[in-house]
């Protein structure tokens, strides 16, 4: 049985661990040892260099005796923070939050103690399984810089289950944007504004030019942009000499974001030259857009794992990323599957003991799925 009273244990000590963005150092040495106990050695990547993290992205293969193709799953040792010294408080109803003062970090321990709680399930039970993957990784706060650093060539999956998704248990996200920030830098020229104004050239005034002409908010069904900061000028008796502005463009369709994307660039650098001032542009393409089709292997089998819970499967597409953008960009078929973790980045954030016991029964049905059971 999968063994309530254990999550518990396993989530309130791992959350008791700081592990902020890149500081990921103390929960990767408890879970490598967590692991190892139960007979799944863990590897560390050396990914430092390129993520900045004082740890690296864990991976670990558990032979299977089952027919049937490798499933992984992946969660993230980070938290957002406020993430200083937080701890699990338990609650009579089975709910469990922070102290108030900081995050819960149930996004996504709930995830990590979901896989732990099913493999060793598994392993106790000796169940027959398919060959199970395991990564987790660090960062993915901060889009996904472990999970773009790491090597897929070890991986043999092309099926994947994130367990990072608020929302009903059952619940699945099949698709995700592509998500790109930007910044455009108008640089002007300073006068003084009381004097002689016309010897300037306003970057602020440039920036708003630009601002002013642009989509902002829903542009189109599945595409959103935003402008989130302005900044520039130095006095107001002085013509702002320069101005930054900074933004971000989300859409279902790739193609569609990088159209928009070329509007924006285009626009702030006529809006400069209008002045004769000059652009500096800055952009970053974070994830890129994915959609896992309904009909494949993934779907499918998270259909029949969680009927065999009782539930009904949710597919829904979502607007924030995941691990699972890069995952799609290796050709590795996933979904991001609902993991007891609600009002995610921010203090009221909280988790349900019963509900990680479902996920973790949910994660073990995947791994126990013979390839023919979709035809009984």
């Amino acid at each position: 049985m999968i063994n309530e009273k254990r999550i518990s244990e396993v989530f309130a000590e791992l959350a008791a661990i700081d592990s902020p963005s890149l500081q990921e150092r103390e929960l990767a040495d408890t879970l490598k040892a967590k692991f190892a106990e139960i007979g799944v050695p863990f590897t560390e990547d050396q990914t430092q260099e390129q993520t900045g993290s004082n740890a690296g992205n864990l991976f670990a293969q558990i032979p299977g005796s089952l027919a049937g193709n490798p499933v992984l799953f992946a969660a993230h040792m980070d938290t957002v923070e406020p993430a200083k010294g937080k701890k699990a408080v338990f609650h009579n109803d089975g709910t469990v939050t922070s102290d108030g003062t900081t995050v819960l970090g149930a996004d996504d321990l709930a995830g990590v103690t979901a896989i732990y709680e099913a493999v060793r399930h598994l392993i106790e039970t000796k169940t027959p399984h398919r060959l199970i993957e395991i990564l987790i990784s660090v960062g993915e706060e901060l889009y996904c810089k472990g999970a773009n650093a790491f090597d897929y060539s070890q991986v043999q999956a092309k099926e994947a289950y994130v367990l990072d998704l608020s929302g009903a248990i059952g619940a699945a996200a099949y698709a995700a944007p592509t998500l790109i920030s930007f910044a455009a830098k108008i640089q002007g020229k300073a006068a003084h504004a009381g004097f002689h104004p016309e010897d300037g050239i306003n970057s602020i005034q440039a920036a708003a030019d630009a601002i002013a002409k642009l989509p902002q908010g829903h542009v189109g069904e599945n595409t959103t942009a935003n402008i989130g900061k302005i900044s520039g000028g130095s006095g107001t008796n002085i013509v702002s000499e320069s101005c930054r502005v900074e933004g971000e463009i989300r859409s279902l369709n790739h193609e569609k974001a990088m159209e928009l994307l070329e509007t924006y660039h285009r626009t702030f650098q006529k809006a400069a030259e209008s002045v004769h001032a000059s652009l500096v542009w800055e952009e970053k393409l974070n994830i890129h857009a994915y959609e896992t089709p309904l009909t494949g292997d993934a779907a499918r089998h998270y259909e029949n794992a969680v009927k065999k819970e009782g539930l009904t499967a949710a597919f829904e597409k979502t607007f924030g990323g995941s691990d699972n953008n890069v995952f799609a960009q290796h050709g590795i078929e996933g979904l991001v599957i609902a993991t007891s973790m609600n009002q995610v980045h921010s203090c009221s954030e909280y988790t349900r003991i019963p509900e990680i016991a479902q996920v973790a029964r949910i994660v073990s049905n995947l791994a126990v799925l013979q390839e023919n059971a979709h035809h009984s």
